[in-house]
């Protein structure tokens, strides 16, 4: 009996625990759908679960970072929702590569058609964006996500290293080396196999031509010592027959 309370109580305890750890859990979050480098371009999926069993998500505002600002956004069209892009002149002058920049993102909001993400559901929302910044380890983007019951939920508290994440995160996307260094390696790898596959052509047209050689002296030998063996051969059967009539005159007489 006490092993059954005890066990009893230890799943209570287990349920309270997954419940009140729930909500952390759910949380709009962005991740790559490929490599992030410094100074290039990514698709990024922000994900939004919804955490509501009595409401859905009908609407989704996803803030650009200014400090670090992106003028190529391009959102994927998703099914059901409607994409707003929402764009300003930057706070500084901005180049890519070496053109002007005059407007950059700031926002972009998506509207659901319907009934949006209904209870124990996700939804994700795919982006391009770019160039991304070579100055930076990673881009905060503020969201804000509402709910058909007017509910809003404000995911903009940036997380600090070496502290517990906070209640209402915001996505947060790490970004990785760039990957400049590793074209010129592969470039320099490309470059040595091309001079390796010359070299290797030089080689074997090298040898096919020593073979070419020696096949035609070997072939001039063979004519040679044909036309000896055919020149013996005749002598020899010359021999034979004036032998043979040697023979015959003296047993003739």
């Amino acid at each position: 009996m006490k092993a059954s309370r005890i066990a009893a109580a230890g799943a209570v305890s287990g349920i309270a625990v997954l419940a009140l750890s729930a909500p952390a859990f759910a949380h709009v979050s962005v991740q790559p759908e490929g490599p992030a480098a410094k100074g290039g371009y990514a698709v990024v999926d922000f994900k939004v679960p919804n955490e509501r069993d009595n409401a859905s998500t009908t609407k989704l505002e996803v803030n650009f970072p200014t400090d670090h600002p992106l003028a190529s956004v391009m959102p994927q069209p998703v099914p059901g929702w409607k994409a707003e892009v929402t764009r300003a002149k930057p706070a500084k002058p901005l180049e890519s590569h070496g053109k002007q920049i005059t407007e950059v993102v700031t926002k972009v909001t998506w509207t659901a058609d319907g009934e949006g993400v209904q209870p124990g559901y996700f939804q994700k929302f795919p982006v391009s964006i770019g160039a991304l910044p070579e100055d930076a380890d990673q881009l905060v983007f503020k969201a804000i996500q509402t709910y058909s019951n007017k509910e809003v939920v404000r995911w903009i508290e940036v997380p600090q290293e070496g502290q517990d994440e906070p209640e209402s995160p915001a996505p947060v996307l790490q970004l990785s080396a760039a990957e400049d260094d590793a074209h010129g390696a592969s470039g320099a790898s490309d470059a040595k196999a091309d001079d390796t596959g010359a070299d290797a052509q030089n080689t074997a047209a090298d040898t096919a031509s020593s073979d070419s050689g020696s096949g035609d002296g070997s072939d001039t030998t063979a004519r040679v010592l044909g036309i000896v063996g055919i020149v013996v051969g005749a002598a020899g059967v010359a021999y034979g027959v004036l032998a043979g009539r040697r023979r015959n005159s003296g047993a003739a007489a």
